[in-house]
């Protein structure tokens, strides 16, 4: 898969957020470690608390498959600085595949890139644990 390819599936998935509170849409696609790809977008609700990224959405999908093992995750957000995913994003990331390369890309259509170890730097994971 390649990163224009997965930015394009994020970008598309940005279109079916559920976000009439916010009206900031997010879209993500990830990549699993076969090629795989899970999508997810933003889905809020009148209870904020209740709220999902789109990144949490696409991970759920993804180990509620099976998968555990992850590669890239492109982020496309509606405005226009880059939607770096969030904390909560981060650390769920993070369970799985902490050397995650992560695309963000913004409603112009740019793009940056960065490793989430970059993004959660001394992160706590499993391997804490031990």
């Amino acid at each position: 898969m390649t990163r224009e390819n997965l930015i394009a599936q994020a970008l598309q998935m940005r279109e079916m957020a559920y976000a009439p509170y916010s009206r900031f849409r997010v879209g993500a696609a990830l990549e699993a470690e076969d090629g795989t790809v899970y999508t997810g977008c933003n889905v809020e609700n009148a209870a904020y608390g209740c709220c999902i990224c789109a990144e949490r959405t696409a991970l759920v999908k993804a180990v509620s498959e099976g998968r555990r093992r992850f590669v890239r995750l492109a982020v496309a957000g509606d405005s226009a600085d880059f939607c770096w995913p969030c904390g909560s994003c981060r650390q769920m990331l993070r369970e799985f595949s902490p050397d995650l390369v992560v695309d963000v890309v913004n409603r112009a259509g740019e793009f940056s890139t960065v490793s989430l170890s970059d993004l959660l730097p001394h992160s706590f994971g499993p391997d804490t644990l031990e």
